[in-house]
C-alpha cells in the first residue's frame, strides 16, 4: 500500500481578503504570495501540504460543492464568529461518530466542518 497525504489544496475566490479573514478564523496563518506573472495568491501551512487562496477571473464562478474539514482547539468559539467574517452556521457543534462537530459555511458557500482537535 502506498502511503498518500494531501500537499496542496487551493480554492478560488472573487473575494479574497474576506475568505482569507474567514480561514483566519480557524488558526491559518497566511502570507502574500506570488509567483513569477502570476497573481497575488495567500498561501499558510496546513500540516504537511499547503492550503493557499487564489482570485477567480471576473468570468469565473466559485466552486461551492468543495467541502473542507478543519480541527481547532475551541470549535465553539470559532463558530461563534462565523457570521462576523462572512460565514454561516449551518449546524452548531454536536457530538457525532467522527468526534465533536459543527457545520459552517465560508463566504462563498462552501461548507466547513469544525471539528475539536
Amino acid at each position: 500500500m502506498t502511503d498518500v497525504s494531501l500537499r496542496l489544496l487551493v480554492i478560488k475566490t472573487h473575494d479574497v481578503p474576506k475568505v482569507v479573514a474567514f480561514y483566519q478564523l480557524l488558526g491559518l496563518n497566511f502570507a502574500a504570495e506570488q509567483h513569477g506573472k502570476g497573481p497575488l495568491h495567500y498561501s499558510a501551512p496546513l500540516g504537511n501540504g499547503i492550503f493557499e487562496i487564489y482570485p477567480l477571473s471576473s468570468e469565473q464562478r466559485s466552486d461551492c460543492t468543495t467541502r473542507l474539514g478543519f480541527a481547532v482547539a475551541d470549535p465553539d468559539a470559532t463558530v461563534a464568529s462565523t457570521d462576523d467574517y462572512g460565514g454561516r452556521v449551518i449546524k452548531p457543534g454536536r457530538d457525532t461518530p467522527w468526534g465533536y462537530m459543527a457545520l459552517v459555511s465560508d463566504p462563498d458557500g462552501r461548507t466547513v466542518e469544525i471539528y475539536r482537535a
